[in-house]
């Protein structure tokens, strides 16, 4: 059985900040104090590690994303074809608006007060 790459890679980036996470923690006194400190330290040693060992499967997670997010907007109608295809049965309305000059053209409903003051 083959796990998701994007499960690999989410178990691997968590690994890679809650393993120094633990180091720092339980080998230097002081970060248990400071533990704000420990987990910015083994954030940054999180992601030092991410940037140089994780490269591959941070690959492999985003090909798998890419190609779910692709087959989904392939099977999909586009806003552009919906539009197309209820285009020739608009043709025959009008698309104007609402009439300027009608009786509810200020929303009062009284043509002769638009201007009042």
């Amino acid at each position: 059985m083959k796990l998701p790459p994007l499960l690999v890679y989410s178990v691997l980036r968590l690994l890679a900040f809650l393993v120094p996470l633990g180091i720092l923690w339980f080998f230097f006194p002081i970060f248990r104090e400071f533990w704000w400190l420990a987990a910015l330290f083994a954030a940054l040693i999180g992601i030092s590690i991410s940037l140089l060992f994780l490269r591959n499967p941070l690959s492999d997670a985003s090909r798998a994303i890419y190609a779910k997010r692709s087959s989904k907007v392939a099977s999909a109608p586009s806003d552009e074809d919906i539009e197309d295809a209820g285009a020739p049965a608009a043709e025959g309305t009008d698309q104007s608006g609402p009439d300027v000059n009608g009786p509810d053209a200020n929303g009062s409903g009284d043509a002769g007060s638009r201007h009042a003051a």
